[in-house]
């Protein structure tokens, strides 16, 4: 394992707190109204500081969205190897639902999925990141399958496991967060579990 060295650490904190601030301020004062100088600003930084961690603030939303992804990801290469695929996808899909319903802090969180939910740009960026986790995902679990990676099973596995997790980002944005995302979960999953078995 690869050490990261002091300024590499440095820069992961600095990038983490401007991601933070990036994040409430898109929530509250809407995406499309918040500029990249205001979130700078914020922070007390320059505009081009904040260009040496992020590209845009599209970035920052979109880079917390693939970090989630490659979660996803890893927790389904860790699982264990006899586990049947609708628990192994519904542990690993539980990481992703973690993370956004906020375990540290609903209320923030809640308003960034709605935020990610609510704003077209935003929004069509998920998808597209969720369509390239897709392939990661169904590869991993082709492999803890033993099966090539053209068969149907683990793709379509993946695309209902990944449905699942959209309709219940989008109950649970909806009910203002009055709901159990992991509960939810579980009854999608339990919906889910005969199409998975093998």
């Amino acid at each position: 394992m690869v050490v990261p060295s002091l300024a590499q650490r440095k820069r992961q904190l600095v990038s983490d707190e401007l991601r933070e601030i990036a994040l409430q301020l898109l929530a509250r004062q809407g995406y499309d109204t918040t500029t990249v100088d205001e979130i700078a600003a914020a922070a007390g930084m320059s505009r081009r500081t904040f260009h040496r961690y992020y590209a845009s603030k599209e970035d920052v939303v979109i880079q917390l969205l693939a970090d989630v992804g490659d979660q996803v990801q890893a927790a389904l290469s860790t699982r264990p190897a006899a586990e049947p695929p609708a628990v192994a996808l519904r542990q690993s899909i539980g990481v992703a639902i973690d993370f956004c319903s906020g375990h540290h802090d609903p209320v923030k969180m809640l308003a960034v999925v709605r935020l990610i939910l609510e704003t077209p740009t935003l929004h069509a960026r998920f998808l597209s990141l969720q369509a390239d986790a897709q392939a990661g995902l169904t590869e991993v679990l082709a492999s803890r399958l033993g099966l090539p990676p053209d068969d149907l099973f683990p793709e379509m596995a993946v695309r209902m496991a990944l449905a699942a997790f959209d309709a219940v980002l989008q109950r649970w944005a909806g009910s203002g967060g009055s709901v159990d995302p992991q509960e939810l979960v579980d009854r999608a999953f339990a919906v889910l579990e005969p199409a998975l078995r093998r």
